[in-house]
């Protein structure tokens, strides 16, 4: 398989293929616009399994009717060309009839803390669509590990709620979030950044690890954690900040004061572009 990237438009045809194979399956489920991020959760599915299968999807569903599914960045072929590069992998690249068949009507809802905050919160019924596309994905490819990139940490934490509480799913792996040299955090959004948003971007990270650094230092006060945060991300260019908060890395449940591990999230627009990141705060209990 290696420098292979052959492209299945039905799960039939991927299963069946499958089936020809031996050893266990790696799954790396995406949206396409592949960059190095992804190809890292490519390399660490290689390193534990024979066969990683990775779909390219661009979900309708955890699209609300505002944003950019339309403009979404798409690039098939140049995604077979970086996959061939790291190893090659079997693609998945369905039309939308495959995963949703005509009639499809049922919809997981995601509940709890992780499915009213945050992300949540700021984009209605955007992790129902997620949590609906996974556990149709998880029943096509049948893997026996997920992988997942840990930008996208809400995301990381509803998938694994919604397997154990369904009971199904393969084992999930999340990866660290894989940088640029300046600390923007990999996204296929930041291909739609101008000139202009593209160098002010890394001042994001920069308001998060300075947020870990005074946590590190023995600031545990949520509030001015917080307050310092939000004043370094001030100084972002033509930012405008939806959330920045700190919360417990398990649950996503908002925190007052550190006493423990803790995360902190952030959201916001620059330049037209949608961008999120986190950041660990604390790592165990004092």
């Amino acid at each position: 398989m290696s420098g292979s990237t052959p492209v299945f438009r039905s799960a039939a045809a991927l299963r069946k293929a499958l089936a020809k194979g031996r050893g266990s399956v790696g799954f790396v489920p995406t949206m396409g616009a592949l960059h190095e991020g992804h190809l890292s959760l490519v390399r660490r599915a290689r390193r534990g399994h024979g066969r990683v299968v990775v779909s390219i999807f661009v979900n309708p569903t955890q699209f609300g009717p505002n944003e950019d599914f339309a403009v979404y960045p798409r690039d098939l072929e140049g995604d077979r060309r970086l996959l061939a590069g790291a190893g090659g992998a079997l693609v998945y690249a369905p039309d939308v009839a495959d995963v949703y068949p005509e009639g499809f009507c049922t919809t997981v809802k995601v509940g709890g803390t992780l499915g009213t905050v945050l992300e949540a919160a700021h984009r209605p019924g955007h992790f129902d669509g997620v949590a609906t596309v996974v556990s149709r994905l998880f029943f096509l490819v049948r893997p026996d590990a997920a992988y997942f990139g840990l930008k996208d940490y809400q995301q990381f934490r509803v998938v694994g709620r919604m397997t154990a509480d369904l009971g199904f799913g393969p084992k999930l792996v999340g990866c660290p979030i894989v940088r640029e040299s300046d600390g923007l955090a990999m996204s296929s959004r930041n291909r739609r950044l101008d000139a202009r948003a593209r160098a002010a971007a890394p001042g994001i990270h920069r308001a998060l690890a300075a947020m870990a650094a005074k946590s590190a230092a023995g600031e545990r006060s949520v509030p001015r954690l917080k307050a310092a945060g939000l004043r370094a991300l001030a100084g972002v260019e033509g930012l405008k900040v939806q959330y920045l908060e700190v919360a417990d890395p398990e649950g996503l449940e908002p925190l007052k004061r550190l006493s423990g591990p803790a995360i902190a999230l952030f959201a916001g627009v620059l330049g037209g572009v949608r961008l999120i990141d986190n950041q660990t705060l604390l790592t165990g209990r004092e």
